[in-house]
Parts: structure tokens; sequence; C-alpha cells
């Protein structure tokens, strides 16, 4: 699958800090694992309904990592996937009367053009589960062999269908990376995409790896049965295949962390023998509307494409998501927006002035604000700071390009490291 272009990256004056993030898994912050390269995986869109203010959340999010990342020097290897087989996607084409496939090619594009808009870097692997669907069942089979799957009897199943399950305890170390009780993990399994009361399962909260082949749905042939990849299975086996066992950090919203990140982990696991899927799983927090929560069944989603449209600028999009730390539930209004607008005009105009204040202090402690879990809200007040101690240009008009070389090293920093373009 083609990924998006992406901006090119600078160096920053100063020395960049060691990155420390809020691992889910253990409850602490930890730092970021250097040396070789560093894998990231972050599961992508489901492309039916792009590009909301909560995917560009996220994805902005894992983009600031990225940047930090190469600010410190280390190289990247990043990951990520597109969902263009399930049952969402097929709901809304049958509803618009379009094919899926087409559906699904023509938001993926609009997706790319979200990125570019908001200056996200590409990943180097960006994977369709369609293209995917050969490791899918490469997987399944090493869990069926090792014992770690199970396939439905037809006649216990209740509509004589075979789909194949994973033992939700089939690892060994089931749970270790949400650290959820089982009442939770039941509650989060059946209100996100799992099917507890499906017939033959051995346990309501087992995962679906291969749902057997059904009238009018694609399918692809497999030993044990024509069917498609459950959800699960594709982010474990794009991200085992490309990044291996171990890699830095699995990423994405907080409503992954279970079943998606807990399941994703434990089938990588039991498939290849024991050893952590990733170190760090690093979730960001959800985005609402005027304080109630952002959805597509409350047709209250704030797109990304739409803002552009109105004139927004993309770089006020960026500051507004900042305003808030990514680990915490916020929500997007007018008046973010207003406040994000206004402060990309006083950056904007320092940056300009004649008689900027030193870049230097402000830039160290800007770092230090972002290798701290990404605080941002600090992030933004040092840039404030500096911002409103510089002397304006001399004919009060806002200069497309700084003036001085302080001014050109805070726009290289507030570009660079915060994909901001001033």
């Amino acid at each position: 699958m083609r990924s998006w272009t992406g901006p090119a990256l600078d160096p920053v004056a100063g020395s960049a800090q060691s990155l420390r993030l809020y691992d889910t898994s253990t409850r602490v912050l930890r730092q970021v694992p250097t040396g070789g390269t560093v894998g990231i995986y972050v599961c992508g869109i489901t492309p039916y309904d792009t590009t909301h203010l909560g995917h560009a959340a996220t994805y902005v999010t894992f983009d600031l990592i990225i940047r930090l990342l190469n600010d410190a020097g280390q190289r990247v290897h990043y990951v990520q996937n597109i969902t263009d087989v399930d049952d969402p996607l097929f709901e809304r084409a049958e509803r618009d009367g379009v094919d899926w496939r087409e559906l699904g090619s023509s938001e993926v594009e609009a997706f790319r053009r979200d990125m570019e808009a908001l200056s996200v870097l590409p990943p180097q692997d960006y994977v369709g589960a369609i293209e995917s669907v050969d490791e899918v069942i490469e997987m399944v089979g090493e869990l069926l062999d090792g014992g770690s799957a199970y396939q439905l009897d037809e006649n216990e199943s209740g509509d004589g269908y075979r789909d194949v399950y994973f033992p939700f305890n089939a690892s060994g170390n089931f749970g270790y990376e949400s650290n959820y009780s089982r009442p939770v993990m039941d509650d989060f399994f059946a209100e996100r995409g799992g099917d507890p009361h499906r017939q033959g399962k051995r346990s309501p909260l087992d995962a679906l790896l291969w749902r057997a082949a059904r009238p009018g749905e694609p399918s692809w042939h497999a030993p044990w049965g024509d069917g498609r990849p459950g959800w699960h299975i594709e982010c474990s086996a794009i991200a085992r295949n490309r990044l291996g066992m171990g890699f830095a950090i699995q990423g994405g919203g907080d409503d992954l962390i279970f079943p998606h990140h807990e399941f994703s982990a434990a089938h990588a696991e039991a498939a290849s023998g024991g050893g952590r899927f990733a170190q760090l799983y690093v979730h960001a927090g959800m985005i609402g509307l005027d304080g109630v929560k952002m959805s597509k069944s409350l047709g209250n989603l704030v797109r990304v494409r739409e803002l552009v449209r109105q004139g927004v600028d993309p770089a006020a999009i960026r500051l507004g998501l900042y305003a808030g730390h990514y680990r915490e539930a916020r929500s997007w209004s007018a008046t973010v927006l207003n406040d994000a607008e206004d402060r990309l005009r006083l950056w904007r105009a320092a940056i300009s002035a004649d008689e900027p204040a030193s870049a230097a202090p402000a830039i160290v402690k800007v770092r230090e604000a972002l290798s701290f879990d990404l605080d941002t809200p600090q992030a933004l007040r040092i840039i404030d700071d500096w911002a409103t101690s510089c002397h304006g240009p001399k004919t009060g008009e806002l200069r497309a390009e700084p003036q001085t070389a302080d001014g050109a090293e805070m726009a290289g920093a507030v570009r660079n490291l915060l994909g901001v373009d001033v």
C-alpha cells in the first residue's frame, strides 16, 4: 500500500534529550529503548469515515514521538496498517450503494491528504489487511499447529460456520498489557467488537482469528477453510513480520487497550513461543466535542478536511490538539480552535520580529517538556513566554520570514519538533 509524502526534517540547534513515555502495561514512565532501530507500530484506520479529530489526535501524538526520536539521532522503523476488510466498511458501502473496495480506496486517499496537510510523517510500511492475508493465514496456522487456536465444530456452532478462535489465556501471560479485571475485560470485549455469545466457543472471551466464509462477504482460501481474518490477528501478523518480537512501541487510541492490543500481543506471543510483543504500550486519549464524546453514532465528528475547507490552518489544528496532554480525554470546541489560531499568530509575529528574544534557552526547555511524556501544554507555554518577550516588527505588519537568527532558530524548532509550520 502506498504511503503519503511527508515533510523533510532538519536538525534543530542544541542537544536532544532521552524520551520517556507512559507505558500502559507497567503504569509508569519508561525510557524509550535506544540503540539500533526503534520499531513503532500504530494501528491505522478502518477506511469508511475518516479523518476525524480523534484520528488526528492519535497520529499527531505518534508523529511527535517519531520527531523526538529523530531529533535524538535514532533510526525509526514506523509501521501502520489499514483495516480495509471489516464489517463497518461493508455496512457503510451497502448504505451508500457503493462497492466496498471503492469506498475503502477513496477514504484511504482522503486520509493520506489529511496526514499531508497536518505534516504527519509517513510510515515506512503502510500495510492493508487485504495485502496481509497470507501473513494472517501463516500465523493462524502456527497457532492451530501449536494448540493455541481451535476451530468450531459445525454441529456446535449453531450456524454451521467453522470459525477459528484463540483461547484468551493461550499465551500464558494474558492481561499484562491492559491490567484490567475480568469483569472490565468482559464489558469491553462485548462493547468493542467481540462476540461473547457466539455458540460453540470455549470461553466468552475467546477472540476470533478467522471468520469462515459467509455469502456476500469477501473470502480467501486457507487450509482449514475459506474465510477472512479477524481483527486482532491482522495487526499481530503485520507488526511481528516487519518489526520482530520485542519492538519498542505499540500505539493507538486508548480505546484499543482492550481487547485489540491485548489480543494482538497475545496472538504473537503464543505463536512465537513467548517473549514480549512490544516493550512499551502507549495510548492517546479520546477527543470530544464541546464536552460530549465524539462518535459516529452521535453524528458529532469534526473532520480535518472540513476544517481545512473552512480555511483553518492545519498548524492551528495541531496546536489545538497539543493544548491538552495526549493521554487525557479532552474536548474540541470553538474556543480551543480560536485559542490555537491566536497562539499561531503570536508565534509567527514573534519569529518575524525585529528583536526576538534569545531562542536557545526556550528550546532547551521545550525539549525538556516534550521528553517528559510529551508535555505539550508546558511546551506551548514556554514558547508563548518566549513570543511575548519579543519586540514586533516596526511596521506592525506580520512578515513571512524570520528576520534574525533567533527567529529562524525558533521557527526551525517549532517546525521540526512540533510539526507546526510557522
